[in-house]
This record gives C-alpha cells, structure tokens and sequence, in this order.
C-alpha cells in the first residue's frame, strides 16, 4: 500500500488537462509530452490523485463530483496564492477572456511569460511549464484561469468561476 503525502500542485493540472480531453481515449505518454511534465512524475500524479479518490482505481476516470467538490471548497487552502510583483503574461483568473464577460477591472492578474501581451499581478502556475501547455488546448487554459478564480478571486468572482465550472465537469 502506498503511502499518500499530499497532493502537489501539478496534481491539479493533470485532472484538469484530463478533464480537457472530455471523453478522448489518452496515454501517460500523452500527457507527460502536452503538460511538459515526466512520464514518471504523470504516474506519480496519479497515484496520489487515486489514493485521494479524485480518479478511479484504473486510474483512467475523474470523479466529477469529488474534483469538484476538491477544487471548490479545498484548493484555496491546500495551494493558495496571494498575487506577487507586476510581471508580463497571459491573463488568468477575472483576467481570462471568459471572466471578463462577467467582470471589469483595471487589475489583471497573469501567468509569467515573457511573450505575453499583458502587464499584471503575478499568479504562480501550478507547475513550471504550465503556461506552454494552455497556449495549446483553450479548455485546460479556461479550467486552470478557473480554478485561480478559486484561489484568488472576490465571492461574486469565486460564484461565477464555480458555476461555470460545475456546468464544464457535468
């Protein structure tokens, strides 16, 4: 029996990328190439996200309804995150395109990137190469702008960032 020692933030961005893939067939190979990430440490992932019942024994389906219940009510405290220096990126939280059909404000909050268009707060992705991997596939970047929602955001924000991520993992 493994021993679990927590869940590290990466393991959110694998579910998440998962989840991005809706009903696709995928390998472990494919994720460690799309998230930058080792084979080795995807395996890892998964186990602790299997030992915390966040995806089956298989190791091959989400539970909806306990990732969702994890990332509205536990990701906060397990991996919160306060805004850091102004730095240019790519927008996240309110700052994604899709929040800010809902929100206005003259704060943008980013992910560092040296090629990106906006100026503002500094959010930390959940792993190093995080901001590579969204440039590829806009549901995982709208999942993960989401859940920094969670992590950062106003009530009123956090109550749309929920909806709307309830209504993506249904």
């Amino acid at each position: 029996m493994r021993k679990h020692n927590g869940m590290r933030p990466q393991d959110v961005a694998v579910l998440l990328k998962i989840m991005a893939l809706k009903d696709q067939d995928w390998q472990m190979q494919n994720l460690a190439s799309e998230l930058s990430i080792s084979l080795s440490e995807i395996s890892e992932s998964l186990n602790r996200s299997r030992i915390a019942r966040l995806i089956d024994f298989n190791k091959k389906k989400i539970n909806r309804q306990s990732l969702l219940e994890f990332l509205e009510h536990g990701v906060q405290y397990v991996f919160p995150q306060e805004p850091g220096a102004m730095v240019r990126g790519i927008p996240t939280a309110h700052s994604h395109p899709f929040m800010q059909k809902h929100f206005k404000s003259d704060l943008s909050y980013v992910w560092p990137d040296s090629s990106g268009d906006v100026v503002g707060l500094q959010i930390e992705p959940f792993y190093p190469k995080q901001v590579e991997a969204v440039k590829e596939d806009p549901l995982f970047y709208k999942l993960l702008a989401i859940v920094d929602v969670i992590r950062v955001g106003k009530v009123r924000e956090v109550k749309v960032a929920e909806k709307e991520l309830e209504k993506i993992l249904a």
